[in-house]
């Protein structure tokens, strides 16, 4: 059973949403955060990145201070707001070819720590403490962990009646996503979901793996400094935007490799003839019509891979995954990257026309060769996470991306 309660959310003034709201850091270019930092001064990036206009660069714990800093001044500027009640918060993202409608809350450390909320990533420790240590400082989550759950209809009752309600706020960001937003704080609506939510036996994370580790990390340590810790304190919560399963999009990463490890382009066709049936498919660009089956392109022509089930051993839902049959008989044996993560050999790329992209790049000898796939389905992703495995790096790419600054859970 998930819990799940209100919060008082900070949020941007009325009318400023768009202009205080922003993706992501780490999905802007270098061009983008310094075009945005100086022609919008209402961006929460100035919280993110309080050095911009100082000449020396800031880092460890003076940036922490400076974003709690950077957060408070936006509070008394009321560029930031503080709610008066404990609510949750339906949200509606809608852009070309993909809408959703989903609810932020705070989730609780106590399931993460439970496996109540599940994961299918893992997390690198030097990341997990540093992020604690940030919280530890600013005391606030600015984006959310998304995490998906079965369709339950009483739920999606409740969200779809709020919504039939005007929205609280109602903006499109520059890239032309609309946002909607409904502020529930009626007591008996709010019991009524969280009575809905008891019905959630797992929660899903789809992305924020670290935020959500650094969370419980962080709430470990509280508690044992706090010596009248109840377990109902803020930092025993984390802030994330719950929506059905039906409603994510996940796609795929493409390969993309520098050198064949020594091989032959025509050594690396016999090596793959082992464990594939081997197709050459021409000039033109392809993608994989089923599973466990890849496109490559190498040397000016499109491959396509069909995995020899009869050679290969499925023994659990990891192996199962492309993206680990693409590392276990290719990356790994033939082109020698054991390391996904970390080898500068390795490339990945995401989006509808990464394939054209990808062959772009193979062309001008960038890479290689490149790989693609079909993307992993949602009961591919719960299958790893209730076995307690975890995928290979950038096995998905899924959607809705959430903005920074909408709302703010304080710890």
């Amino acid at each position: 059973m998930a819990k799940i309660r209100p919060f008082r959310a900070v949020r941007p003034a009325r009318d400023k949403e768009a202009q205080v709201t922003s993706r992501s850091y780490e999905r802007y270019t270098k061009h983008e955060l310094e075009a945005t930092l100086t022609g919008n001064p209402m961006s929460f990036l100035h919280i993110i990145q309080p050095g911009f206009k100082l000449p020396e660069k800031v880092t460890g714990q003076h940036r922490f201070d400076l974003v709690r800093e950077q957060y408070r001044e936006f509070l008394d500027r009321e560029i930031l707001i503080r709610d008066e009640k404990p609510s949750f918060y339906v949200y509606r993202m809608i852009k070309e070819n993909f809408s959703c409608l989903g609810f932020f809350c705070a989730t609780s450390t106590e399931d993460y720590e439970n496996n109540i909320i599940r994961k299918h990533e893992d997390t690198l420790l030097r990341r997990e403490t540093l992020f604690a240590s940030y919280l530890k400082v600013v005391r606030f989550n600015a984006e959310p962990v998304l995490m998906t759950y079965p369709d339950n209809m009483e739920i999606a009752g409740i969200l779809q009646e709020t919504s039939e309600d005007k929205p609280q706020c109602d903006f499109k960001s520059p890239d032309g996503v609309q946002h909607l937003l409904w502020v529930v704080d009626d007591p008996g609506k709010i019991r009524q979901l969280q009575e809905a939510a008891k019905e959630i036996k797992s929660l899903y994370i789809a992305d924020g793996h670290h935020r959500s580790a650094s969370s419980c990390r962080l709430a470990r340590e509280l508690s044992e400094l706090n010596p009248e810790h109840k377990g109902n304190e803020a930092y025993n919560y984390f802030m994330s935007y719950l929506v059905p399963e039906s409603e994510v999009r996940i796609y795929e990463f493409n390969r993309m490799v520098r050198g064949l490890n020594g091989h032959s382009a025509g050594a690396v066709l016999e090596l793959l003839d082992e464990h594939f049936k081997v197709e050459n498919k021409g000039t033109a660009v392809i993608k994989p019509g089923q599973k466990h089956q890849f496109s490559m392109y190498l040397q000016g022509n499109f491959y396509l891979l069909t995995l020899r089930e009869d050679k290969y051993n499925f023994s659990d839902p990891l192996s199962s995954l492309d993206s680990h049959i693409l590392k276990t008989l290719v990356l790994d044996p033939i082109l020698g990257i054991r390391d996904l993560r970390n080898d500068k050999r390795i490339q990945y790329g995401y989006g509808k026309e990464n394939t054209a992209l990808m062959k772009q790049e193979v062309d001008k000898g960038n890479f290689s060769l490149g790989f693609g796939m079909l993307p992993i389905t949602v009961d591919e992703l719960k299958a790893v996470a209730d076995a307690g495995l975890v995928m290979p790096p950038k096995s998905t790419y899924i959607e809705p991306k959430l903005r920074s600054g909408f709302t703010v859970y304080e710890l």
